[in-house]
């Protein structure tokens, strides 16, 4: 029994997590059944003609601005080489009742196509930077804007993005619209290859390919929903980000508990942002600047944008030093997620990360004036989603409760089937301590009736010669 019960438990959860039709969690793999919320803070920028000049930035975070994250899979086709492909549909809807302000805020901002323009002519002939610099203030371009919230997140009419279409061609991978988040709305991601762990349980959710890129590519992990069962202290959170055009691995932190269910904390270790310097493997991200901020300017049409922390939290302090407002600390914008280590299935998550703008005066391009290079943060955004009702209670029931019972059972059983062995063992015993007794008794009775019957005897016999009665001398 010691040995079956572990066994079935095994069972039951690799049945129900891995990518199939008839598992229990194959609906939550298709559509996240549970709200999910993304919340953002835009940095606004207090003292824009001050930087023109050279001053010291001034950001004023402003927010938070809600909305609500659907997303579900399409076009799910199961492969013969134990693999699922599939893209991925996502949407947004304003909160406003969760949010500070509305869309129609007005805040001010860097303007990032100016300044990806001036990057990428910063090493040009100088009549072609005198070109572009006479070209943004034909279109009206300045190094600041004023936008509102909505135009920000998904999409505003510029005509620097049609002048950079037609002049530098295949150099931005959008048309008529610009917006930070406007290819996330109503879209559907590249295609997505992972593996079932029908065949191979090692290898369950594991990305396989990504827009027709693999592990080859640097493409480890997971897709960052599931992640395979029976974790250990020693097990880390790898997925792959398509947003950050990097994997991303988180450690373990702690054990913790979610509505009564046991979870490991995963956390990012110090060194998922560093440099190369600080740390080598991170070379690759680079042209890097200080340690902390990860250069995401190949999947963001060569614009000098950075990622890392809210606040440049974990960051080389210099970072936070050169921009005033900024005030990092772990209990706003350290990240985590909660797994439910049995099945690898989150439980509750929270993922938090900065955008930020490198700026500088670049000579020739008027609309730069005297900046002094500093990264200026944008906005910073968090991703979170924790599991609650029906879902909760039928993963509650079947995947920890139910297991749970099984392993207590077993020891009931154990005892139960102990004592029934034990009932005739005593029964026997018993029975012969009876006999026992009865045997001794009766041997006991046997040899005082001999003694009797010698005493009796002896009274009867005449006494020896020469002996002299009591009574005939009286």
């Amino acid at each position: 029994m010691i040995a079956v019960v572990p066994s079935l438990i095994k069972q039951q959860v690799l049945k129900n997590v891995r990518v199939d039709p008839s598992s229990l969690s194959f609906d939550m793999w298709k559509e996240i059944p549970v709200p999910f919320y993304m919340s953002v803070y835009f940095f606004e920028v207090v003292n824009p003609e001050e930087i023109l000049k050279g001053g010291q930035p001034r950001v004023r975070e402003r927010g938070p601005y809600v909305y609500r994250e659907f997303r579900h899979k399409v076009n799910i086709t199961f492969n013969d080489n134990d693999t699922v492909s599939f893209r991925e549909h996502r949407r947004y809807h304003f909160q406003p009742e969760k949010s500070r302000g509305s869309e129609s805020d007005y805040i001010v901002l860097p303007n990032i196509m100016v300044m990806a323009a001036a990057a990428m002519v910063e090493h040009r002939p100088m009549s072609l930077r005198l070109l572009v610099t006479l070209a943004l203030t034909t279109l009206g371009e300045r190094a600041f804007m004023n936008r509102t919230v909505g135009e920000v997140m998904w999409g505003y009419e510029d005509p620097l993005v049609d002048f950079m279409d037609k002049y530098f061609p295949n150099t931005i991978p959008f048309k008529g619209k610009f917006g930070l988040f406007a290819q996330m709305n109503n879209s559907d991601s590249e295609i997505f290859t992972v593996f079932t762990g029908m065949k191979n349980l090692s290898r369950i959710h594991q990305v396989d390919r990504w827009k027709g890129l693999s592990q080859c590519n640097m493409i480890n992990g997971t897709s960052g929903q599931m992640w395979p069962p029976f974790m250990t202290p020693e097990s880390s959170l790898e997925f792959y980000s398509p947003e950050a055009c990097r994997s991303m691995k988180l450690v373990f932190h702690e054990v913790a508990e979610f509505q009564g269910i046991p979870t490991y904390r995963f956390v990012a270790p110090s060194t998922l942002f560093a440099n190369g310097t600080v740390y080598p493997p991170n070379e690759g991200f680079c042209p890097c600047l200080e340690s902390g901020i990860q250069n995401v300017s190949t999947c963001s049409f060569n614009a000098p944008l950075f990622l890392s922390h809210p606040h440049f939290y974990n960051a080389d302090p210099v970072l936070a030093e050169r921009v005033l407002g900024l005030h990092p600390n772990a209990q706003e914008h350290a990240l985590f997620l909660d797994i439910h280590p049995v099945t690898g299935i989150p439980m509750n998550c929270s993922v938090k990360l900065q955008l930020s703008l490198y700026i500088k005066s670049i000579r020739g391009i008027g609309q730069t004036g005297k900046i002094q290079p500093v990264v200026l943060p944008l906005l910073w955004f968090g991703q979170s989603g924790a599991m609650e009702g029906e879902t909760l209670h039928t993963f509650y029931m079947q995947l920890v409760l139910m297991p749970k019972i099984l392993h207590y059972a077993q020891y009931v059983l154990l005892a139960l089937g102990g004592a029934l062995l034990l009932i005739p063992v005593v029964y026997q015993v018993r029975s012969q301590d009876k006999c026992f007794l009865f045997w001794s008794g009766s041997k006991k009775g046997s040899k005082d009736k001999e003694a009797m019957q010698a005493y009796s005897e002896s009274l009867m016999t005449s006494p020896p010669r020469g002996a002299v009665l009591q009574e005939a001398r009286l």
